[in-house]
C-alpha cells in the first residue's frame, strides 16, 4: 500500500454556526484548504514574526525602537519557534509511527 503526496491531504473547515451546516448539507461538499497549504501558510506566518523580531532588534540597536517592543516582538518569535519545534516533532513521530506499521 503506498501513501499519497502530503499535499492530497484536504482540511475542512469545522462547522461553527448553523449557517455553515445548512451551507453544507446544501452543496454536500466543502472546499478545504491542502494539508501543504496550511503547513506552508503556518510556516510563513511563523518566518515572519521571527524576522519582525529580528527587524525590531536591529533598529533598536540603531536607537529607533522601544524596548518594550523589542521584548514582546522576541518573545513571541520565541513561542512561535517552540510552537513550530513541537509541530514539526508531533509530525516526525507520527510519520515513524506509520512507516512501522505492517502492510
Amino acid at each position: 500500500m503506498m501513501l499519497g503526496p502530503v499535499g492530497a491531504l484536504r482540511l475542512t473547515p469545522a462547522l461553527t454556526s448553523e449557517t455553515s451546516a445548512t451551507s453544507l448539507s446544501q452543496s454536500g461538499t466543502t472546499a478545504g484548504a491542502s494539508f501543504a497549504d496550511a503547513l506552508a501558510k503556518a510556516a510563513s506566518s511563523s518566518v515572519g514574526k521571527l524576522e519582525n523580531a529580528e527587524a525590531l532588534s536591529v533598529e533598536a540597536l540603531k536607537g529607533n525602537a522601544d524596548t518594550r517592543q523589542v521584548v514582546d516582538a522576541v518573545m513571541s518569535a520565541q513561542q512561535t519557534l517552540q510552537a513550530a519545534v513541537a509541530i514539526r516533532d508531533k509530525i516526525v513521530s507520527a510519520y515513524l509511527e506509520v512507516s512501522r506499521m505492517s502492510i
